[in-house]
């Protein structure tokens, strides 16, 4: 004898399905919630993490990772797009000698001399680098980068390195002399330019 199939009345169905219902909308809820409690203690996290000294701000501390490539990108973008593409003085011993001059008086204390590297220099963060000196890859300072990068970076310096804007401070021609000056850090310099820092 066949088994008959199971009778629901309406009753019992609309309540399974108000129940169904009510669970569905539970956890709408709280995935609403969830999210609008991630958005607000997000900024809270952040901003809490800043107030009470989270971030690396000394400059003995480790640095955030990328940090240093990630500052990199619009820096190099600002300076393609702003740098001069010409040298409006020529490299004249008369322009060299004033540039060693200029670098004497404004840049020898962070960035040292061929003779002598700079201690203040190198506790900074980031490390000032040494304008004399022949890095890994042969190169001396700057004298590979276009002398209007240079020039770019001693006029408008560079946030949050130790790096002044020398704009207001120095004239236009000087400020070309002492970047023509780190251009040719790899070349002989004129005597009394040599002399000043510290060229053999």
């Amino acid at each position: 004898m066949a088994s008959k199939a199971p009778c629901y009345s309406k009753s019992s169905v609309r309540q399974t399905s108000s129940i169904i219902g009510d669970i569905l909308m539970s956890r709408r809820q709280l995935a609403v919630v969830s999210f609008i409690a991630g958005v607000l203690l997000l900024p809270l996290g952040v901003y809490l993490y800043i107030a009470f000294g989270g971030p690396p701000v000394a400059a003995t501390d480790k640095p955030f990772p990328l940090e240093q490539k990630l500052v990199k990108i619009p820096l190099n973008a600002r300076i393609r797009r702003e740098m001069p593409a010409s040298v409006p003085i020529p490299g004249s011993d008369e322009n060299l000698n004033a540039g060693a001059g200029i670098y004497e008086d404004k840049c020898e204390m962070c960035h040292g001399t061929s003779d002598e590297t700079s201690g203040i220099g190198k506790s900074m963060f980031p490390a000032a680098p040494q304008l004399w000196v022949k890095k890994q890859s042969g190169v001396v300072g700057v004298s590979d980068d276009p002398v209007g990068e240079t020039y770019w970076k001693v006029k408008n310096g560079i946030r949050l390195t130790g790096m002044p804007a020398y704009g207001k401070a120095l004239t236009e021609t000087q400020l070309w002399q002492v970047s023509l000056l780190l251009s040719m850090a790899d070349k002989p310099l004129p005597a009394e330019a040599a002399k000043t820092v510290g060229q053999p």
